[in-house]
C-alpha cells in the first residue's frame, strides 16, 4: 500500500480517483502545526530556535495519517508546488519522524502543477527528496514575521494605547494607504482650460479637434490658466479661416499581454469581475482543486500561486490548435510566442496560471459551475488564449488644422482597428488611466482641404489628486516595488481590513485615523523597518534563501541583532515624546487649515486652548490643553463639512412641510441620525380616563420621531429634503405580483432593507433605500432565506440513517445533523465542503456539549412549565423568601468545606 498526503480533502477525492486503489489518499487540512502565539516561540539567543505546536483539528488529521502510513511501504508527500507546500510536507514529515511512524517506509515527495490524470501520474513517477533550501526559506519568512510582530506590537500597545498589532509586511503595505491619502490631503488643485471646436469636412463630415498651437507655439496644459486667456485664445481662433495643414497616418502593431501570475490575476478579477483578493484566490482554489464533470472530477486551472509567465509546450500547442479552429489561421502567429518570468527565483517560478484544457471552453464548463467560478474561469481562458494569438494591427491618424492668422493649430488624432488579432478574445482593464484609447475614426481629409468651423467648446478643468488605491492598484504597487509575495497580498489586504486600519468604500483604500497613527508611530520610532527598499531587500534574501545562495540563521542573525536595538531604543521612550512626534506629522491632517485665518487648533469650547492629539485608556484622542479646567474631547476625525456643527449641539435643518415640526441633525453614542420634533414642540398625549377605583395615570411623554444615517450617508450631505424622507420611512415601493402583498423599504438596526411578507434582505452598499425601485427589490427579495425559505442549501449524505445538510446562517454557513449544528471554518467553502468533513465537524461540536445559557435568561423548559407545575413551585419559593439566613448559610458551606480539606 502506498500513502499520499495532499492538502485538501478535495483534492485528496479528485487524485484517489486518478491512482486507484493501490493508493491511499488524504488530506493534512492544510498546516498540521505552527508557531505557538506565545512569546518565546522562536529564540534567537539559541540559534533561532523554534517551538511547533498543533491544535485538536490537527491531532485528529495526524492520527490519521499515522493510522494509514503503519503498513505501508511508501509516502508520497504531494501538498501544493510552492514554499508553502514545501513546508507542509516538512511539517508532516518531522511529526511522523518523531512518532516513530516512518519505520521501513520510503518518504518521497512529488509536486503537479494541475490536477489532471496525466499530470498526477507522471508527478508520481517522478518523485524527488523535500527542497531544504524551500523548506529554510519558509522558516526564514516565518521567523521574521513572528519577531516582529511579537517584538514591536507590545511596544505599540505600551506607547500607543487603543492600537492593533503590527506586522512586517502589512505595515509597509498600510504606510503606501497613509501616504497616498497624504498626497490627497495636502493636494493643490490647478486651474487650466481647453479649447475644441468642430469644423466640418469638404465632404460633409464633422471633424472634432482641440487646440495644440497659438502664436505659432505649442501650448503647455497650463498656458491658459484663466478665463481671461482663454477666451481671448477664443476670439482669436474664431476670426480665422481653417485648412488642413498636414495629415500623418501610421501603422502599429499591439502584442497580447502574457497569461496570468497570481498578481495579474488579482488585478483583472478586482477591475473587470469585482472580486476582492481573497474572494479571486478562492476561487481560483476551487477551480485548480476540481469539479464533477460529467461524473468525473477535474482541475480546472493549473496552481494559482505563481510567479511564472511561461506556459507548457504542449499548452501552447493546445492554444494555437482552438485559436485556429475558433478564429481561423490569420490569428495564429507564425510562432508560438515564449513569455520570460520576472521573479529571481527560478525555484518559484512555476507556469502562469492558465486552463488545464484550452479545448474545455467556458460553455463547455458553464453547467457545472456557480456564476462566480464561471466568471473566473472565462476570464482566465480568454487570457491564456489571447497571449498565444496574432498581434492586432491599428492605424492611428492625426490631422492638425491650422488657420490663417494667430499662429492657430487644432488637432485631431484617432486610431483605427485594421486587425483585430488578440483583442477579438481580450483587452486589458487599466487603473486610473487618463488615456483614452480613441479608437475612433476620422472623417478622410487630405491635405490643403477648406474645413468650415462650426461649434467651439472653451472648458474650465482642475487637476485632480491622485486616487486612492484600489485592490488592483496596490497589488500592483505592492509587486512594482517588491513587497510581500503576491500569494500573500490577498491575506495582507484582509488583516488591514480586520485590523480596523483602513476601510474599503467604493473599492478604494481609505486609512482609519487608528492605521494613520500606527504608521506615524512606525515612521518616526521604526522608520527603516517600514521603508520600501528595506523590505524588498529582505524579499530578495529570502529568494537567495530558497535558491541555496545564503543561509537562512545568518539573515535572522543580521535583522535580529538591529532591529532588536531599535526595539530597546524605545524602552526609555515617554508617551509624551511619542504624542509630540505623532501630534506634529499628523497635524495637517487633523487640523486642516481652512484658509479662513481661524487656527484650526483653537478650542471650540474656552477658545483658549489649544486642540493636540491625547491618548486615554482606549486609545487616541483630540483634547484641549486648558485640562481640567476645560473637557473639552472630540473622536479623532478631521471634521468634515458639517461634522463640527452636530458635534457640539443639534443641527437645524428647517420644519417639515406636514407636520410643520423642526428637523434637526443630531449625534448620539451610536452615530448620527435625525429627528422630526423635540420636547418643546411636542405635546404630551392625554391618558385615558381611569378605571373606577384606581388612581388616574399622568399624561404619556411624547417621543420624537428618529432615524439613523445608514452607512454611506454623510452628515455633510444631509439636507431638510433629505432628513424628511427618511423619517417617512418605511415607504411602500409597490405590489408583489404572485403573493398580491406589499414590498416596503426602510433603515433597521442593521441598516437599510427590502421587506416582503416577513422576509427581509439587507440592501448593498450601491443600493439607497430613498429610490430603490420594484424591480431591484424583486431581485435582492429573490436571494433572501426568509420565511418558509430557509430550508438547507443541500444535503450532503447520511449517516446512521441521519441527514447531513448544510445550511446558511446568520453567522455564516453551517452543517448539521440530528439537532447538532457546527459552524464551517473559514477557510472551507460551502461548495467544498464534504460529508467526511461536515461529520467531523458535527462529533466534535457534539463532544463540547450543549452550549450554556446566556446569563440572566431562563431556560427554555421553565419558560413553558405546565400550569400545574409552575403552580406546585409557588409554595417552593414563598418559602425561598421567608428564609434568607438560611440561603447565606447555604452559599458559605463550600468554603467551609474546603477549608476543612485544606
Amino acid at each position: 500500500m502506498k500513502v499520499v498526503v495532499v492538502e485538501s480533502p478535495a483534492k485528496a477525492k479528485t487524485i484517489n480517483k486518478y491512482l486507484g486503489s493501490d493508493f491511499h489518499v488524504l488530506a493534512s487540512y492544510g498546516h498540521i502545526r505552527d508557531l505557538p502565539p506565545k512569546d518565546g516561540s522562536v529564540r534567537p539567543d539559541e540559534g533561532f530556535a523554534m517551538d511547533w505546536e498543533t491544535d485538536a483539528k490537527s491531532e485528529r488529521q495526524i492520527k490519521e495519517i499515522v493510522a494509514a502510513v503503519k503498513g505501508a511501504d511508501k509516502l508520497f508527500l504531494a501538498t501544493d508546488p510552492d514554499r508553502e507546500g514545501e513546508a507542509i510536507s516538512w511539517h508532516v514529515r518531522q511529526v511522523l519522524e518523531a512518532k516513530k511512524a516512518l519505520k521501513g517506509v520510503e518518504v518521497k515527495r512529488v509536486v503537479f502543477n494541475e490536477i489532471t490524470k496525466s499530470a498526477v501520474t507522471e508527478a508520481m513517477r517522478n518523485p524527488r527528496d523535500i527542497h531544504q533550501e524551500l523548506v529554510d526559506a519558509y522558516l526564514a519568512r516565518r521567523a521574521l514575521d513572528y519577531l516582529v510582530g511579537f517584538t514591536l506590537s507590545p511596544v505599540l500597545w505600551r506607547k500607543l494605547p487603543g492600537s492593533r498589532s503590527a506586522g512586517r509586511v502589512q505595515s509597509v503595505a498600510l504606510r503606501l494607504i497613509c501616504e497616498r491619502e497624504s498626497e490627497i490631503e495636502s493636494f493643490k488643485p490647478r486651474e487650466y482650460w481647453t479649447i475644441a471646436a468642430d469644423f466640418l469636412t469638404p465632404k460633409g463630415a464633422l471633424l472634432s479637434a482641440g487646440l495644440t498651437h497659438l502664436g505659432g507655439k505649442k501650448l503647455d496644459k497650463f498656458d491658459l490658466s484663466s478665463e481671461a486667456l482663454a477666451r481671448d485664445a477664443e476670439k482669436k481662433a474664431a476670426s480665422a479661416r481653417y485648412s488642413v495643414a498636414s495629415v500623418e497616418r501610421k501603422r502599429t502593431k499591439r502584442n497580447p499581454y502574457p497569461p496570468f501570475t497570481t498578481s495579474t490575476l488579482q488585478q483583472e478579477a478586482s477591475r473587470k469581475l469585482y472580486f476582492a483578493a481573497a474572494r479571486t484566490m478562492q476561487l481560483a482554489q476551487r477551480l485548480y482543486e476540481g469539479v464533477d464533470i460529467g461524473g468525473e472530477t477535474v482541475g480546472l486551472i493549473t496552481y494559482m500561486r505563481t510567479d511564472g509567465v511561461q506556459m507548457a509546450a504542449e499548452a501552447i500547442a493546445g492554444a494555437r490548435a482552438v485559436i485556429a479552429e475558433d478564429f481561423g489561421k490569420s490569428y495564429v502567429p507564425d510562432a508560438p510566442r515564449l513569455y520570460k518570468t520576472k521573479a529571481k527565483n527560478a525555484q518559484e517560478a512555476h507556469e502562469a496560471i492558465r486552463p488545464t484544457d484550452l479545448a474545455r471552453r467556458p460553455e463547455d464548463v458553464a453547467r457545472y459551475l456557480d456564476r462566480d467560478q464561471m466568471r473566473l474561469y472565462e476570464l482566465i481562458w480568454k487570457r491564456t488564449l489571447a497571449s498565444q494569438m496574432a498581434a492586432a494591427e491599428l492605424d492611428q491618424v492625426g490631422v492638425d488644422i491650422a488657420g490663417d492668422q494667430h499662429g492657430i493649430v487644432f488637432r485631431a488624432t484617432g486610431s483605427v482597428v485594421v486587425f483585430d488579432g488578440f483583442m477579438k478574445v481580450y483587452r486589458e482593464d487599466k487603473d486610473d488611466s487618463d488615456d483614452e484609447d480613441a479608437e475612433k475614426l476620422l472623417p478622410d481629409v487630405t491635405e490643403k482641404d477648406a474645413m468650415e468651423r462650426k461649434a467651439m467648446r472653451t472648458e474650465q478643468h482642475f487637476t485632480q489628486p491622485p486616487p486612492r488605491f484600489s485592490e488592483a492598484s496596490l497589488v500592483k504597487r505592492m509587486e512594482e516595488l517588491g513587497i510581500g509575495r503576491p500569494s500573500t497580498y490577498a491575506s495582507i489586504l484582509s488583516v488591514l481590513q480586520d485590523r480596523n486600519y483602513v476601510r474599503l468604500d467604493q473599492r478604494r483604500f481609505i486609512p482609519e485615523d487608528r492605521g494613520r497613527l500606527v504608521t506615524a508611530f512606525l515612521e518616526s520610532f521604526f522608520g527603516r523597518y517600514v521603508e520600501y527598499n528595506f523590505t524588498a531587500d529582505l524579499e530578495n534574501q529570502l529568494d537567495d534563501i530558497s535558491g541555496g545562495r545564503i543561509d537562512w540563521k545568518k539573515v535572522l542573525e543580521v535583522f535580529w541583532k538591529d532591529f532588536s536595538g531599535a526595539v530597546d531604543e524605545t524602552k526609555d521612550l515617554r508617551v509624551a515624546q511619542v504624542l509630540d512626534a505623532l501630534d506634529e506629522l499628523l497635524g495637517p491632517h487633523f487640523f486642516p487649515d481652512t484658509g479662513s485665518g481661524h487656527d484650526p487648533r483653537t478650542c471650540p469650547t474656552c477658545n483658549a486652548g489649544r486642540l493636540s492629539l491625547k491618548l486615554g485608556k482606549f486609545g487616541a484622542f483630540i483634547g484641549c490643553s486648558a485640562y481640567p479646567e476645560c473637557r473639552f474631547t472630540r473622536p479623532l476625525t478631521t471634521g468634515g463639512e458639517g461634522e463640527d456643527e452636530v458635534r457640539e449641539g443639534p443641527k437645524e435643518l428647517g420644519n417639515d412641510p406636514e407636520s410643520g415640526l423642526p428637523v434637526s441633525l443630531r449625534k448620539g453614542p451610536y452615530g448620527h441620525y435625525v429627528q422630526l420634533g423635540d420636547e418643546t414642540t411636542l405635546k404630551a398625549e392625554p391618558a385615558p380616563a381611569p378605571e373606577k377605583g384606581k388612581k388616574a395615570k399622568a399624561a404619556k411623554a411624547p417621543k420624537p420621531k428618529r432615524v439613523s444615517l445608514y452607512k454611506g450617508l454623510e452628515p455633510a450631505d444631509v439636507t431638510l429634503e433629505i432628513a424628511c424622507r427618511l423619517l417617512a420611512l418605511p415607504r411602500l415601493i409597490g405590489t408583489h405580483p404572485e403573493t398580491g402583498k406589499s414590498i416596503s423599504a426602510g433603515v433597521g438596526r442593521f441598516g437599510p432593507y427590502v421587506v416582503h411578507d416577513g422576509v427581509y434582505k439587507s440592501l448593498t452598499k450601491d443600493d439607497d433605500v430613498l429610490i430603490v425601485g420594484m424591480n431591484r427589490a424583486m431581485e435582492l427579495l429573490s436571494q433572501a432565506k426568509g420565511r418558509g425559505a430557509a430550508g438547507p442549501l443541500k444535503t450532503l449524505g447520511e449517516h446512521e440513517g441521519k441527514p447531513v445538510t448544510l445550511h446558511e446562517g446568520r453567522y455564516g454557513p453551517y452543517v448539521s445533523r440530528d439537532g447538532v449544528h457546527a459552524t464551517l471554518p473559514k477557510d472551507v467553502t460551502t461548495d467544498a465542503v464534504t460529508l467526511e468533513a461536515a461529520l467531523d465537524l458535527i462529533k466534535a461540536k457534539a463532544a463540547k456539549g450543549p452550549a450554556k445559557p446566556v446569563r440572566g435568561r431562563k431556560a427554555a423548559p421553565a419558560a413553558k412549565a405546565a400550569p400545574a407545575a409552575k403552580a406546585e413551585a409557588a409554595p417552593k419559593k414563598a418559602a425561598a423568601k421567608k428564609a434568607p439566613a438560611k440561603k447565606t448559610a447555604a452559599k458559605k458551606a463550600p468554603a467551609k468545606k474546603a477549608a476543612a480539606k485544606t
